[in-house]
C-alpha cells in the first residue's frame, strides 16, 4: 500500500505529460492536414471579365453564345459538364484548353488568356469570385480544389436510368507486342516500324494484295482529323495499332483497320516556345520515343500513352528545335537537332530504357579537332548549321548509323577563303554523310557531298543501304542525294565515293571529280557579288526533304522532284537576307519550261539510267511508296493522291484528298487486310514554296489535317467491326 501511495503523484505527472503529447500530436496533425488541404478556387470579376471578351473571340463560334448553343462544340456549362470536371483541380480544364484550343491555333493564345477563359467558365457555372487572380501555371492550378460549383440540376443522365452495354470491341493493344531489335532487323511483312519502314530506308512494302490489277478499286477504308496545323510525319503501325502525330505535340494512337481512338498523348509546352512539326518517331519494347518542340525526347507507354521518361536533349531558348525523328538501335535513342545556334547542331544519344543521355557527336567540327581547321579560321561560336533533320538509318552488319546535315544560312564568312597555311573554307561536317558507331557515338567515317555550299541545297536527307554490284561484285553502299538531284554512292563500310547519278536538274555542279566525288562548281554562280543568280534547283529542291523510295527486287529507285529554278536577289543595304551573302531568293521557272512541275522518276541504280519519268502540272508534295504489287504511290500539291505502275510510269488511280499531302505514304495491313495511307497537312515548305507558279491550283483557305486510310474492299465485309 505504501508503495501504491508513494507513485501515486508520478502517474499524474505522467498522465499530465502523456496527455499534453497527445494534445500536441492531435495539433500538429490538424496543422498538417490544413497545410495540405486544396487551396479554395478562387478568380477576380475583372478576370472573368475578360474572358468573356476573349470568349466572344476565340470560343464562341464553336460552343455557342451562352456556352451550351454552340452547333460544333461541346457544352462548356451545365451539368455534364460540371460532372465532367467538377472533382478535379482546374489544372486539368486549363491544360485541356490550352494545349488543345482554338482547333485552328491550339496553344496559341497564352497563358494569361487561357487562365482568363477558365475564369469565364468558372462564373458562368456558378463558382464565386474572389479577390485574388486565378493563375496561368498548371503547377499552381495543381494545389487548388475542385471547383464550388452547385449541385447538379437538369441535363446529364437520367437518375436511376440503365444504359445498355455498349458492344463488346476487340482492342488491339490488349494484344500488342514489345518490338525487338529483331523486329526491327526483320520487319514482318504488314509492319511499319521505322520511318521509312525498314532500317536501310527503302521506303518499300513487300505486300502484294494491292497491286496493278485491282488498284483502280482502291477506296477509302477510314479518315481521321488530326490536330489542325501542317503535318509531314509518317505514322507506324504494329499489330493492328497506328500510332501517329499531330500538330501541336500530340501522339495519337489509332486502330489500324477502323481508325477508333485508343489514346492520345498531349504536351503542354512551356510559354514562348513555337510549335514544330515532326517528321518521325520510333518505336522500340513498349515505348514509343518521341521528339518534341521544347527539344525533349519523350518515352510514352504504347499501351497508354503514359510518360514513362522525359529526357531534355537540348534548350529551346537557343534555338534549338528536333524536327526529324529518333532512329532505335543497339538499345539507344539516337535524333539529330536543328537551328542557327552558335557552335552548331549535334546528334544525340540516350539509353532506351532510362533516358539517360549516353553520347553527343557533334556536326560543326570543334577548331581542336580533326576537321577543325575547315571553318575560315573562325571561332566555334561563329560556326553554325550541320542542322540534322531527317531522321538516320541504319546498318546491322556494319552497325553504322547514318545521318546527313545541312549547310549553314551563315554563308558569307565562309564565301572567301582566307589566306592562312592549313585553313579552308569547307566547313565540315556541312552536307555530309556522317557514320556513327550507336553504341559509342565515335565517328567511323564521313563524305562531305559539298563543301562551302553557298546556296542552301542541303544533303541533309534519307541515307540508302542498298547492295549494289561494283566493278562485278555485289557490294553493300550507301546512296543518298541532296537538293540538287545528284545521288552519290559510297562504300558502307568505309564511306570511299564510288560513283554519282547527276539527273541534270541543277546548274551549279559542272563537274564530279570522278576519284573523290568533289563538286566542281561555276564561281560564276556564288552569290554575294552584288549580282542577282538564277540556280537552279530552287531552295526547296529538285528533290526536297520528302523521301525517295527503293524496290530491291528491281533496283528502280522512286524520285519525287519539283522541276523549278530561283533567283537569288541582292538585299538592300543593311539587310542580310536568306543567307549571309545578302541575297534572298525567288522561286522561277526552268528555263523554257512547259508548265509541268511535277516529277516522278524511275531510276535504276545498277545501270544510273532513267526508266520512265513522269510529269504534270502540280508539284510534288510527298516521299514516294514503292510496293511488292508494283505500285507507287505519290501526293501532289493539287491534292492529288495518284498509284503508278511501277514498271512503267502509267497512272493507274488517284483520288483527290481534303488538303495538300506534305508526308510520305506508308503500306500495312492488319488481320489479312491490306491498306495504304497518307497524313494530309500543309504549311510545310515543300507545299508553300510553289503556289506562285500554279495560281489556278485553289487549296482551301481554312485548312484540314487528317490521315486518309485506303483499301481494296474484301469479300468479307466484317472487317472494320472489331
Amino acid at each position: 500500500m505504501a508503495a501504491s501511495r508513494r507513485s501515486a503523484p508520478g502517474r499524474i505527472v505522467l498522465g499530465a505529460l502523456l496527455g499534453q503529447l497527445i494534445w500536441l500530436w492531435a495539433f500538429a496533425q490538424t496543422s498538417r492536414v490544413a497545410a495540405q488541404a486544396p487551396v479554395p478556387v478562387v478568380y477576380t470579376q475583372v478576370q472573368a471579365e475578360q474572358g468573356q471578351a476573349a470568349y466572344a473571340e476565340h470560343c464562341a463560334s464553336c460552343h455557342g453564345q451562352s456556352l451550351d448553343d454552340g452547333a460544333y462544340g461541346p457544352p462548356l456549362k451545365g451539368a455534364d459538364f460540371r460532372e465532367k470536371w467538377g472533382s478535379r483541380s482546374p489544372e486539368a480544364l486549363f491544360t485541356s484548353a490550352s494545349t488543345k484550343m482554338p482547333p485552328a491555333r491550339p496553344g496559341s493564345l497564352g497563358d494569361e488568356t487561357y487562365a482568363r477563359l477558365l475564369a469565364y467558365v468558372l462564373q458562368e457555372n456558378g463558382a464565386p469570385s474572389g479577390a485574388r487572380e486565378l493563375a496561368g501555371d498548371p503547377d499552381v492550378l495543381k494545389t487548388l480544389a475542385p471547383p464550388a460549383w452547385p449541385g447538379a440540376g437538369g441535363g446529364g443522365l437520367a437518375p436511376g436510368a440503365l444504359v445498355p452495354p455498349p458492344p463488346h470491341r476487340l482492342n488491339p493493344l490488349d494484344k500488342i507486342r514489345p518490338v525487338t531489335e529483331a523486329m526491327l532487323t526483320k520487319i514482318a511483312d504488314g509492319e511499319w516500324l521505322t520511318w521509312r519502314r525498314t532500317y536501310n530506308a527503302y521506303g518499300f512494302s513487300p505486300l502484294k494484295k494491292i497491286n496493278k490489277g485491282n488498284v483502280a478499286d482502291l477506296r477509302v477504308a477510314w479518315t481521321w482529323s488530326l490536330p489542325n496545323g501542317p503535318n509531314e510525319s509518317t505514322p507506324l503501325v504494329h499489330d493492328g495499332v497506328l500510332f501517329v502525330h499531330g500538330y501541336g505535340d500530340k501522339l495519337q494512337a489509332l486502330d489500324a483497320a477502323t481508325g477508333d481512338l485508343l489514346w492520345q498523348y498531349s504536351r503542354r509546352l512551356p510559354a514562348g516556345v513555337a510549335v514544330s512539326v515532326k517528321r518521325g518517331i520510333s518505336i522500340l519494347g513498349n515505348r514509343l520515343f518521341v521528339p518534341t518542340s521544347d527539344a525533349h525526347l519523350v518515352a510514352l507507354d504504347v499501351k497508354t500513352g503514359q510518360v514513362v521518361w522525359d529526357q531534355a536533349v537540348g534548350d529551346p531558348k537557343t534555338g534549338i528545335r528536333m524536327t526529324g525523328g529518333p532512329l532505335v538501335a543497339r538499345g539507344k535513342v539516337m535524333v539529330g537537332t536543328t537551328g542557327r545556334i552558335g557552335g552548331g547542331n549535334y546528334i544525340a544519344a540516350l539509353d532506351a530504357e532510362t533516358g539517360k543521355e549516353a553520347w553527343r557527336f557533334y556536326t560543326i567540327a570543334r577548331p581542336e579537332e580533326k576537321g577543325g581547321n575547315t571553318w575560315n579560321g573562325l571561332p566555334l561560336d561563329k560556326r553554325n548549321g550541320a542542322s540534322a533533320w531527317i531522321p538516320g538509318s541504319y546498318d546491322p552488319v556494319q552497325n553504322l548509323a547514318f545521318f546527313g546535315t545541312g549547310n549553314t544560312y551563315d554563308t558569307g564568312p565562309l564565301r572567301v577563303p582566307v589566306n592562312e597555311p592549313g585553313v579552308t573554307n569547307d566547313g565540315l561536317y556541312l552536307d555530309s554523310t556522317l557514320a556513327l558507331d550507336p553504341d559509342t557515338g565515335r565517328l567511323a567515317w564521313h563524305f562531305q557531298h559539298q563543301n562551302n555550299g553557298q546556296w542552301d541545297l542541303d544533303w541533309a536527307f534519307e541515307r540508302m543501304v542498298v547492295q549494289l554490284p561494283v566493278r562485278g561484285d555485289l557490294q553493300s553502299v550507301v546512296v543518298t542525294a541532296g537538293k540538287q538531284a545528284i545521288f552519290d554512292i559510297m562504300d558502307t563500310e568505309t564511306g570511299q565515293y564510288l560513283s554519282s547519278i547527276d539527273l541534270g536538274l541543277q546548274n551549279v555542279v559542272t563537274a564530279i571529280d570522278p576519284k573523290t566525288g568533289a563538286k566542281i562548281v561555276d564561281p560564276k554562280l556564288v552569290p554575294g557579288d552584288g549580282e542577282t543568280k538564277m540556280i537552279c534547283p530552287h531552295v526547296s529542291g529538285g528533290r526536297g526533304w520528302m523521301p525517295t523510295a527503293y524496290d530491291p527486287t528491281t533496283r528502280l529507285l522512286y524520285a519525287p522532284i519539283v522541276e523549278a529554278c530561283m533567283d537569288l536577289v541582292p538585299v538592300p543595304t543593311g539587310e542580310r537576307g536568306s543567307l549571309s551573302t545578302g541575297v534572298r531568293w525567288t522561286v522561277r521557272p526552268r528555263p523554257g519550261s512547259d508548265g509541268k512541275y511535277g516529277r516522278l522518276q524511275a531510276i535504276n541504280l545498277a545501270t544510273k539510267a532513267t526508266v520512265w519519268t513522269d510529269r504534270q502540272r502540280a508539284p510534288l508534295t510527298t516521299g514516294t511508296l514503292v510496293t511488292g504489287g508494283g505500285l507507287v504511290f505519290v501526293g501532289a500539291l493539287d491534292r492529288m493522291f495518284s498509284a503508278f505502275d511501277a514498271a512503267t510510269g502509267a497512272e493507274l488511280w488517284k483520288t483527290r484528298l481534303n488538303d495538300v499531302p506534305s508526308s510520305a505514304p506508308i503500306a500495312y495491313a492488319v488481320g489479312g487486310q491490306e491498306y495504304v495511307a497518307v497524313i494530309v497537312g500543309p504549311g510545310g515548305y515543300q507545299s508553300d514554296s510553289y503556289a506562285a507558279l500554279v495560281p489556278e491550283i485553289k487549296n482551301p483557305p481554312d485548312h484540314g489535317a487528317a490521315i486518309w486510310v485506303f483499301e481494296v474492299p474484301s469479300k468479307s465485309s466484317g472487317r472494320a467491326t472489331r
